[in-house]
């Protein structure tokens, strides 16, 4: 944080072992971009995702470092493809259950969990709060704060299933990470972006990562 500035109440983003690590990375750029601060958890088995899906570790001692170089780059792989700003980020290690976000007390926003893999969705639903990231979702669902899951898996066993309606229940949105292209789809990017953006649609977040529905055929083509 630059001398001078207030810390704004941050939304939590959780990163889970699901593949998807470049939804994860769209979904912090637009928040940084709309001027939101962030509390990053990184679960440990999102890390072995990240290093397998980009070749970028993400080490607590480096995590400026490497969440820059995570962020910068493109869902086609392309480094240095954006220009990011972590001024707003603060991250906490998943095993640190003393960190802030384990406490109701802890002023949050909400959580958005992007992606979600079958397993977090399992131990949130179950309040198992066997890591941070886990107990700050199970903490935003008693805290009454708004809480998205971005489930990615294919296809959905029942037990799964089962523990999505549970986390519906108890009111949280689930999205399931699955892009559409009436919205006039062009690169890898355009599709990452679009389930990005209906993440922070359903976080209340404004942001402009994809074209909207506006009711006439064709509308959603990005030609204008």
């Amino acid at each position: 944080m630059k001398p001078g500035q207030t810390q704004r109440t941050p939304w939590i983003v959780g990163v889970s072992g699901a593949s998807g690590t470049p939804y994860a990375a769209a979904v912090l750029r637009a928040l940084l971009d709309a001027g939101e601060s962030v509390d990053l958890v990184v679960s440990r088995a999102s890390r072995l995702t990240l290093l397998d899906e980009t070749g970028i570790p993400f080490r607590d001692a480096h995590w400026r470092d490497d969440l820059r170089e995570w962020l910068a780059r493109g869902a086609d792989g392309k480094p240095d493809a954006f220009t990011v700003d972590l001024t707003g980020v603060r991250h906490w290690p998943a095993g640190d259950l003393a960190a802030g976000p384990s406490s109701g007390s802890y002023p949050a926003k909400g959580m958005l969990i992007v992606p979600a893999s079958t397993a977090c969705v399992a131990g949130v639903a179950l309040g198992l709060s066997k890591d941070l990231l886990q107990r700050a979702a199970s903490v935003t669902l008693k805290e009454r704060r708004t809480l998205v899951v971005a489930v990615r898996e294919t296809p959905l066993g029942g037990q799964t299933l089962r523990h999505l309606v549970t986390l519906d229940d108890a009111g949280a949105s689930v999205v399931p990470a699955s892009p559409a292209f009436y919205a006039g789809a062009t690169h890898i990017q355009d599709l990452v972006d679009f389930v990005a953006g209906r993440v922070l649609d359903s976080a209340g977040v404004g942001h402009t990562l994809y074209r909207r529905w506006k009711g006439e055929i064709g509308g959603g083509s990005r030609t204008t």
